[in-house]
């Protein structure tokens, strides 16, 4: 037999030569359209019958970086889109318009139709709420101011009325009466101390705006000339009224969170004058809920003094005070839209709580009250000062409450109110 020559020999087959190292897949691989590689953490797909070389380092960090570039790319989209669903339906419902209503064959003086979908002050109750106080029609008189029927008079006199700014509870009165806690069960209420407005907010939550309930705070009409003579000796000890530059200076001082808390705090323990806290919810809600605030608060302000230095609030006898505190609101249930519950502090800083189931109907009913001054002290503080307050509004409005106290000399406010 002829040997075969060189280019029969090298035509022919040729063995196999595999690396060691190599990756080795069992035969029903070929038929799949993937394989799993474990050494690769990925899957290596099969083109024409043939495995992609599982360790080709090229090829494998071109498939991680477009992997990682798409999971990239598609949670930037989603969280986009998440921003976008919170954003735009609020931006609806505060600037979106209503086509305007055909106004020729509606009655001459009804209100002009609102033009929003959900404003801010009309947004929860119908706007003939906003013509009535405690039930009763109000009027306006010439000068704009508004005049209802004071529920709390025997005689059924009238008291003047502030706007609140929401038209669920859309008037406080300027001047109330709180009864004595002796006459507080009765059938009647008989009145005792006259209490004037000094300034009023609303009470909200959550980035939303939701109203929870409005809030007031009255100092008693014959302490306003310790409350005017205590707020001027802030800028000036031996004035008796303030100019607008001193004005400024003192409004400038009580916004201050550091400032208007040293202020505040000297007043309130020094000059001996009887406030109250009035507060009517805008919704239903319960007592444990607004305890449940004021504790919160009460607590961050006894921590920020813990931290300058303060233990005045470390002792047994506090702790006992807030036990006591949290007892008064404790099982006392619902606190239905349009009720009243004051809040009282005597000039030795013992705090009340008294409670009228529906604003001008029935009588108050006690509910408790702590003896301990601090615990009145620092809920008061909820609302006049420092840097989280319960209600920016009613701060400001306090604060506008009391220059209109300081540019008159003084004693001659509650003269005026008299």
């Amino acid at each position: 037999m002829k040997p075969p020559n060189l280019a029969a020999r090298l035509a022919g087959p040729r063995g196999t030569f595999v690396c060691k190292h190599h990756t080795r897949f069992p035969p029903n691989v070929q038929q799949s359209r993937s394989v799993f590689s474990p050494s690769l953490r990925s899957f290596d797909r099969v083109s024409e019958g043939r495995l992609r070389n599982p360790v080709d380092p090229v090829a494998f960090h071109r498939h991680e970086a477009v992997q990682r570039a798409y999971i990239v790319r598609r949670n930037k989209f989603m969280f986009a889109g998440a921003v976008a669903c919170m954003i735009i339906p609020v931006i609806i419902f505060y600037t979106a318009d209503i086509p305007t209503p055909d106004t020729s064959k509606t009655k001459k003086g009804t209100p002009e139709p609102r033009r929003s979908l959900l404003p801010r002050e009309n947004a929860d109750s119908s706007s003939k709420a906003t013509e009535t106080f405690a039930g009763k029609p109000v009027h306006v008189i010439p000068g704009g101011k508004v005049l209802g029927e004071d529920p709390d008079s025997p005689s059924g006199a009238e008291v003047e009325l502030v706007e609140t700014g929401t038209s669920t509870i859309p008037h406080f009165p300027k001047t109330i009466h709180i009864p004595e806690q002796n006459q507080i069960a009765g059938s009647t209420n008989v009145t005792d101390d006259e209490y004037t407005l000094v300034g009023l907010g609303i009470r909200t939550v959550s980035f939303l705006s939701i109203q929870v309930y409005v809030v007031g705070m009255y100092v008693r009409t014959t302490d306003i000339g310790v409350l005017q003579s205590a707020m001027i000796r802030q800028v000036d000890p031996v004035a008796t009224a303030l100019v607008p530059m001193e004005k400024n200076q003192l409004r400038q001082k009580l916004l201050d969170p550091e400032q208007g808390r040293l202020a505040w705090e000297t007043i309130l323990k020094d000059s001996g004058i009887r406030t109250a806290i009035r507060i009517v919810p805008t919704r239903n809600t319960d007592f444990a809920h607004l305890r449940d605030g004021w504790v919160r608060g009460v607590t961050a302000r006894t921590q920020e003094a813990t931290k300058r230095g303060d233990q005045s609030y470390e002792d047994e006898q506090f702790g006992l005070a807030m036990k006591n505190f949290k007892t008064v609101f404790g099982g006392k249930g619902k606190a239905p839209k349009g009720s009243v519950l004051l809040l009282t502090r005597d000039e030795k800083g013992k705090l009340a709580a008294l409670y009228q189931e529906k604003e001008g109907k029935g009588a108050y009913q006690a509910m408790g009250g702590v003896d301990d001054e601090r615990v009145a002290k620092l809920v008061w503080m909820g609302y006049l000062a420092g840097k989280n307050v319960s209600s920016e509004g009613a701060r400001e409005g306090i604060v506008d409450g009391v220059m209109s106290f300081v540019e008159r000399p003084v004693g001659t406010v509650e003269t005026r109110i008299s």
